[in-house]
């Protein structure tokens, strides 16, 4: 799909890059796992080159608005400073709004973007999100909009809104899954640290096991570790495969991965919980058993001491509704 990112004359640069950045990290997720790449991005605007911020910034565009006859989705990001000045500065490209989503375009705008997307006359009567910094001025100037206070997202009749600061990036998220799927969209939330309101990174932390070593030995136990995991795995056991000592295995392992043995088996057996709670319907005791663990304090203990969530917070957190 067709992704075309509005560069506004002297926009906010901070949300300018999430969409591009983000869309493009999506395709190579998807890439990386043998699916084709979904999205199309581009910055489009009014000129060639667009000042951001107070013009500490210039954005090359790929296109000129005027340029472009169909888009999938065109996103908005907000103006910095003044509003009122803001829009004057981009008034040229509100037609062409129009005329896109006259055209089968979806309209999305990031945070304050929504100052632009609702001088287009395509608002009125109906609901969307801004900042709430900006909730009485936009109240005030569009008195037939409704604001919904608080909200994070806010889709009508494929216009779509975002409320203030960090919750664009939930809708850039929202789009990630709706078009392309839902474990992408939990990857790329990993990938960048995105949550409101999170107090631990944790969370969003994909355990891959370090390979990053010449210990060839201590790979061959890896693996053995990444295929067995739900099976009971000793220490002692561990150390017969490459045919040393106990002590001399924890010595090695610990070395080539910055984890005991026992830590490593951890990582990977919660790795693989993440997993089954984000994908399948199982509930936690069978999803505790499935990774090797039979004591249900000892599996929520490791889990949030890994993940910094209870197994049901995280499942909450990430796990898609499927509907029966």
């Amino acid at each position: 799909m067709q992704v075309s990112v509005f560069v506004p004359e002297y926009g906010v640069i901070e949300a300018i890059t999430p969409p591009f950045r983000t869309f493009n990290t999506a395709n190579e997720f998807l890439e990386a796992f043998g699916k084709k790449p979904v999205f199309k991005v581009e910055y489009v605007g009014l000129n060639e080159y667009v000042p951001a911020n107070s013009g500490e910034y210039v954005v090359k565009t790929d296109r000129l608005l005027k340029d472009v006859t169909e888009t999938d989705l065109l996103i908005i990001p907000p103006v910095f400073g003044d509003t009122a000045t803001g829009i004057a500065k981009n008034a040229a490209a509100i037609p062409y709004f129009k005329k896109l989503y006259a055209q089968g375009a979806g309209l999305a705008s990031l945070c304050a973007g929504a100052f632009l997307l609702a001088e287009t006359g395509l608002l009125s009567g109906k609901k969307c999100s801004t900042h709430w910094v900006f909730i009485n001025e936009f109240k005030q100037r569009y008195p037939d909009i409704e604001v919904e206070d608080g909200a994070i997202i806010t889709e009508h009749e494929n216009i779509y809104s975002s409320g203030g600061a960090n919750s664009l990036w939930n809708l850039i998220l929202y789009f990630v899954e709706k078009f392309a799927d839902r474990e992408t969209a939990v990857l790329v939330s990993k990938y960048f640290a995105l949550d409101i309101g999170r107090d631990s990174q944790s969370q969003f932390a994909i355990f891959k096991g370090q390979r990053n070593h010449s210990d060839e030995d201590i790979k061959k136990v890896q693996d053995y570790i990444e295929k067995n995991y739900s099976d009971k795995i000793s220490t002692d056991q561990l150390a017969d495969l490459i045919n040393a000592s106990r002590r001399t295995f924890e010595r090695r392992f610990k070395d080539a991965t910055n984890n005991t043995p026992l830590e490593y088996i951890q990582r990977v057996r919660i790795e693989a919980a993440k997993t089954f709670f984000e994908a399948s319907r199982k509930n936690v005791t069978e999803i505790m058993f499935d990774v090797g663990y039979t004591d249900t304090k000892s599996f929520r203990d490791i889990f949030k001491k890994i993940t910094g969530l209870t197994p049901i917070e995280y499942r909450n957190k990430f796990a898609r509704l499927v509907e029966v």
